[in-house]
């Protein structure tokens, strides 16, 4: 019995490992832009676009890293028509980042039925064209002794690359943001872009190296979920994640440390739903499958609307900025 539950709890937690990541890597991203002053709602275009650019690049290639780049071009250019729109056009921020979810909905889709005639999907990847998972030393032996060794060796082992980075993102955006001298400089153009002008700094430049990063990110993020979640890219694969990206992004207030535990406590509410499918309930039977698919979705929403409320956003998000 004690077996079977640590089993369980293994599973779980490796499958919320894998879940959280690239929800982590698309709000990091996020988190550069909006603490730059440009709100973006496009994060869930951009990781669908670089999900098809990464496998559609790597099942021609061979090659994952080539399909990897080719995601974060992607999702940086992107970015880049976001930064034209909304900084230097000083369009609507809102309206920018949905027009970017639209476009990647309808142009992914149509790209894929021309280049691939497989109902919108891209071939299935070989080895070489995904990025398998990495083993950590003495895995082999750590497996045998014990919990603390298979908690070793399956979960934090047996990972994509990209689920170290996600995970190391947090601590790499606390130091960069709250430590160096740049990050204080992108900061301070979400708070108050009038007085970083009034000392000299370039603004626009500040939201534009916040927007490359977040297209790095996203890139990131994408490329995760065709070439290390999947074999490939079919379609609506990011399902709905850019969205919740935001909302860890909200509850998060804005911090790299909470946002990586909003993305936790969204990824395990996705994981617990894929095990609870099935399951005979006292007095409730059994769930329709479609309730607790949406799981996820309803815990973001109870959460948002219990802790969101009042939440210390930058003050000049959303806002154009206009030089005096």
């Amino acid at each position: 019995m004690i077996a079977g539950i640590e089993t369980e709890i293994l599973v779980i937690t490796a499958s919320i490992l894998r879940l959280a990541t690239p929800l982590i890597l698309a709000a990091i991203g996020g988190l550069f832009a909006e603490r730059a002053g440009v709100a973006d709602l496009g994060l869930e275009g951009k990781m669908l676009a670089a999900a098809f650019t990464a496998a559609s690049i790597s099942a021609v290639t061979g090659s994952a890293i080539t399909g990897l780049a080719a995601a974060i071009i992607v999702a940086t250019l992107l970015s880049m028509l976001h930064f034209i729109a909304t900084v230097w056009k000083q369009g609507d921020q809102i309206v920018s980042g949905m027009a970017i979810n639209i476009l990647a909905a309808g142009l992914v889709p149509t790209l894929a039925y021309a280049l691939f005639p497989l109902g919108g999907q891209t071939p299935p990847l070989t080895d070489d064209g995904r990025l398998l998972d990495l083993s950590l030393p003495f895995s082999h032996w750590a497996s045998s002794t014990g919990f603390i060794g298979q908690f070793y060796a399956s979960v934090l082992g047996g990972q994509s690359i990209l689920i170290y980075v996600a995970f190391l993102a947090a601590p790499a955006a606390t130091a960069v943001l709250y430590r160096t001298g740049w990050g204080l400089r992108l900061r301070a153009a979400g708070e108050n872009p009038q007085a970083v002008a009034s000392a000299g700094l370039d603004v626009v430049r500040l939201r534009l190296q916040g927007l490359i990063m977040n297209g790095v990110f996203l890139g990131l993020a994408g490329g995760y979920l065709s070439l290390a979640a999947n074999a490939g890219y079919s379609r609506n694969m990011t399902a709905g994640k850019g969205y919740l990206a935001i909302a860890a992004l909200i509850l998060g207030r804005w911090k790299p440390w909470p946002t990586l535990g909003a993305c936790l406590l969204f990824a395990a509410a996705d994981a617990l739903q894929g095990r609870l499918q099935g399951i005979v309930f006292p007095a409730l039977g059994v769930i329709p499958v479609p309730w607790i698919t949406a799981l996820p979705y309803i815990v973001t929403v109870i959460v948002l609307a219990i802790a969101g409320r009042g939440q210390s956003m930058p003050k000049a998000l959303g806002l154009p900025y206009v030089k005096a």
